[in-house]
């Protein structure tokens, strides 16, 4: 469904997109990961959400379309950290962008109160913008409370608490094992431990290379976050299990252990997921090179 809605909306075509996200309510890590999928796939095209909305202002899911939409177009506009102090109006410009994509996420919560993924979205919001902790942590505990497992959530608040965005290595690793040891069943919340230790090493090395990438106790840590995750789930695979496969695959390929690294790639299904491979430059090229290289 949701493959047939991306082809569809990358035509401009949007009603099978408004279908598969009316779909997915009740269902938050069904629909953050279709509102995901879908905002990348309409950047440059919020317009057309807008039209649709103005025939339908009760819509939750169009608003929260209308608002990671505009979330995706605002990053795409961030200028290169090294380069912000030549870049004042591009600056202005992407702040202004990601500011215009509160308003239809609030009315998204406010419209689904349950719904965790406004909240979601609402957190990367406030790490665009940089805002004080105190501010994060309080989105942090909105989207938590309604979903506590929700994967995309705890990948946000992982993000907002690493050395790249202002916190520390120790207190992003400690909630890294924190989620992995109290993930329900299924859920590929122990991925977190692996993407917590790209970020510290991302933090301290550009640009990335293949060699020397996590200490002996970062692949024990890594080997052990993945043994406690088992994908069998009632109801089938979770919905972020690819993404989860991708991080171990990742993990392990930069590790030199071609077997776990081959066991896991090879469940991604030739899907490769923005994190972690956009720490070592393309994702899709440095997904395709990992695969080659284990002859997947």
């Amino acid at each position: 469904m949701l493959d047939d809605a991306v082809e569809a909306a990358s035509r401009g075509d949007l009603r099978p997109a408004s279908a598969v996200l009316a779909d997915s309510r009740g269902d938050p890590e069904t629909r953050s990961l279709r509102v995901e999928a879908l905002s990348r796939t309409a950047v440059g095209a919020s317009r057309s959400i807008e039209a649709l909305l103005a025939h339908d202002q009760g819509n939750p899911d169009l608003w929260l379309w209308l608002g990671r939409t505009r979330l995706e177009e605002a990053w795409e506009l961030r200028p290169d950290v090294r380069a912000r102090a030549v870049q004042a109006d591009r600056l202005h410009a992407y702040r202004s962008a990601m500011d215009q994509a509160r308003q239809p996420l609030l009315a998204a919560a406010g419209l689904a109160p349950g719904d965790p993924v406004p909240w979601e979205c609402l957190m990367w919001l406030a790490i665009g913008l940089d805002r004080p902790r105190p501010d994060k942590d309080a989105v942090w505990y909105e989207c938590s409370r309604r979903w506590p497992a929700l994967y995309s959530g705890a990948l946000a608040r992982l993000i907002t608490l690493s050395p790249g965005w202002g916190g520390s290595a120790q207190e992003m690793l400690g909630f890294a094992r924190s989620a992995a040891a109290h993930a329900p069943e299924g859920s590929p919340l122990p991925a977190l431990v692996p993407m917590a230790h790209f970020e510290i090493v991302a933090a301290g090395r550009t640009p990335m290379s293949r060699g020397g990438w996590f200490s002996f106790e970062a692949q024990r840590d890594i080997v052990s976050a993945a043994g406690h995750w088992a994908e069998r789930r009632i109801g089938g695979a979770h919905p972020r299990s690819v993404e989860a496969h991708n991080v171990f695959g990742a993990a392990f390929y930069l590790s030199d252990l071609r077997r776990p690294a081959r066991g896991h790639l090879a469940r991604t299904g030739g899907r490769f997921s923005r994190l972690p491979w956009s720490h070592l430059g393309d994702p899709a090229q440095q997904y395709r090179r990992a695969c080659a290289r284990l002859n997947l």
